[in-house]
């Protein structure tokens, strides 16, 4: 099961989500030309690209089951959230 602090505790949502973004910053060559949605693991910078959600999360999740990772928008990145995977 997926770490519940990560819903309970607002520090350790926000330090993830940032060590995430910097990931996403880093992947910008990466992933450039791309569409959908990329799912990144933050402690290792891999990332996973899908053209839905649910396509993005099926890749992640093989490699990083119930894990948390960080989904965003290829189209905007601002659009993103935190969710483990399923």
């Amino acid at each position: 099961m997926a770490d519940v602090a990560m819903w309970q505790d607002q520090n350790v949502r926000s330090a993830f989500e940032a060590k995430a973004r910097a990931r996403l910053d880093g992947l910008q060559a990466e992933i450039e030309g791309k569409e959908g949605i990329v799912a990144v693991e933050p402690e290792s910078g891999e990332f996973f690209v899908g053209e839905t959600l649910g396509l993005a999360n099926a890749a992640a999740f093989s490699r990083y089951p119930d894990k948390w990772l960080y989904f965003a928008r290829l189209d905007n990145l601002e659009a993103a959230i935190a969710l483990p995977t399923w």
